[in-house]
């Protein structure tokens, strides 16, 4: 194909223009009424919605209004082209065919879906309808345009699925290369209701485990580790799926029993040494020589190992200490709690975390799987369901939760569209995740451990145990030890049955014994 300039200056001449919205010289979209724009101005623009100052219609407002620079349509501009989808008639960005970004991302999801027949797979129509009808369908087309030189992209994936090349299992997508798209895609067939939902850390550790295995060399130690991850690690998790959910640390720390495991038994390989034949001395030496966390990481290994008689059951493992984080004196804490309030460059996903933490000692596992429905306003208070009864929010923290709520992130693509989590992820109907949320907290000088220390203690210091424990979800007994180490005012206080906080509760000495 020839093209239509023969020189650089010409191209210069023909194709490049100053832009009347940005100033830069830059390729040229077109002419409108105020002067040449270009692309990313055009786009922008013709992307912005909302009522017209000028008609007062509900329509795009890509032009410019003179006077006093406000966004108008292109009526009141005067456009002399329109905007408007030649198929479903929505004013907004055009593609090819004069086509909207959400027919154009429907038309190439019909093509990459299609079974053979020209139509979608009945079985995957449910992720069709899901993926169509995202907020931002730009977000849509961006994805299937990613990495599209690279083997296992989207939308090789998607041409798969619709030609029935991978079995809609979750097995078949465990053996899927590379993992993070093919979990990307494997949770929006769940978000879809095409696959089963089954959580998410489950899927990520039978992912993984296979890997682990095929990197033994020893296929006796393999076979050991595979024993153990079957019947020990797995039904861990699923149950404790079942009873609620799974965090990243506890994938994380089952991942680290299987590899200490692993590790437990060439070491033994390297002193002549197997399991079976395994004695106490050789349990000693590895404490001796290891850190606490690897010491903890294989005392599920060597517990399950004596229970099913693949070791010595007379073997004795030394009991695992407990570590605690020096908490933040109440001065730190305030002065962080400030900040949070304040600090408008920080994002407010990030403040209102982080004021959860500072004002009601909550955990990261628990803020993020708090829901928009946990946060209760009835126009005047407002309260945050954490246990009962609900805890006040005080101002400004309120208005920052409630700011918070009506701008949540990852609300546009198919991921989380009709989420109700406060702080919804990027991955399909999941929350943010605790350790990546840790991580940001720690970035902006919320250390969140000590944080928690600090306001359970102040928590305790103006109110009894049983009191805390039932507002903000601890236990009973934890809250009772916590307040026996701070030596609070509320040591001691009246006799009977606290462990549930009675309604109108009244200290001793002011007329109820």
């Amino acid at each position: 194909m020839s093209r239509a300039y023969a020189t650089d200056e010409q191209y210069e001449r023909w194709f490049m223009a100053e832009c009347c919205r940005c100033g830069r010289r830059k390729h040229k979209a077109g002419t409108w009424p105020d002067g040449y724009v270009c692309r990313t101005c055009s786009d922008r623009a013709v992307r912005t919605r909302g009522i017209c100052p000028g008609c007062g219609q509900d329509r795009a407002l890509p032009g410019h209004r003179p006077v006093d620079g406000a966004a108008i349509c292109t009526t009141c501009a005067g456009f002399s082209q329109t905007f408007d989808c030649s198929r479903c008639g929505f004013e907004g960005k055009l593609l090819g065919g004069r086509l909207c970004e959400r027919c154009t991302l429907a038309d190439r999801l019909t093509a990459l879906l299609d079974d053979g027949t020209g139509r979608v797979r009945p079985e995957l129509t449910p992720l069709f309808d899901l993926l169509v009808a995202m907020d931002k369908p730009s977000s849509g087309l961006a994805w299937l345009a990613l990495r599209q030189d690279q083997p296992g992209n989207a939308s090789e994936r998607l041409r798969q699925l619709g030609l029935g090349q991978i079995p809609l299992t979750h097995d078949a997508f465990h053996e899927l290369q590379p993992w993070r798209s093919a979990a990307h895609l494997e949770e929006l067939l769940m978000a879809s209701g095409v696959l089963p939902a089954v959580d998410k850390y489950i899927c990520s550790f039978q992912r993984w485990l296979p890997g682990h295995l095929a990197d033994i060399a020893d296929l006796d130690h393999a076979k050991m580790i595979r024993l153990f991850a079957t019947w020990r690690v797995l039904p861990r998790l699923r149950a404790r799926a079942d009873r609620g959910h799974i965090t990243p640390s506890i994938r994380r720390f089952a991942a680290e029993q299987v590899k200490y495991a692993t590790a437990f038994l060439q070491w033994l390989g390297e002193r002549n040494t197997t399991l079976a034949s395994c004695g106490q001395i050789d349990v000693d030496a590895w404490w001796a020589e290891n850190t606490e966390h690897g010491r903890n990481c294989l005392r599920a290994f060597l517990n399950w190992a004596m229970q099913s008689r693949h070791c010595r059951r007379s073997l004795s493992i030394p009991a695992m200490k407990a570590t605690r984080r020096a908490a933040l004196s109440e001065d730190e804490r305030l002065d962080v709690l400030g900040r949070l309030l304040t600090d408008q460059d920080i994002p407010k996903n990030l403040r209102v975390a982080g004021v959860i933490v500072l004002l009601y000692a909550q955990p990261l596992t628990r803020i993020v799987r708090l829901t928009v429905d946990d946060v209760v306003h009835d126009g005047e208070a407002v309260l945050l369901r954490l246990g009962e009864p609900a805890s006040p929010v005080p101002e400004p923290a309120a208005s920052l939760l409630l700011e918070c709520i009506a701008d949540r992130d990852h609300m546009n693509t198919a991921t989380n569209q009709a989420s109700h989590w406060l702080f919804p992820g990027r991955r399909s109907g999941q929350p943010f995740r605790p350790d990546h949320l840790s991580a940001l907290l720690n970035e902006i000088g919320v250390p969140v451990a000590a944080a928690r220390g600090a306001a359970i203690r102040q928590q305790l210091l103006e109110m009894p145990a049983p009191v805390v424990a039932d507002a903000l979800g601890y236990h009973n007994k934890t809250t009772t030890r916590l307040l026996n180490e701070t030596g609070g005012t509320w040591s001691r206080y009246a006799a009977g049955d606290h462990t549930r906080s009675p309604a109108g509760w009244v200290p001793r000495g002011t007329g109820n014994s």
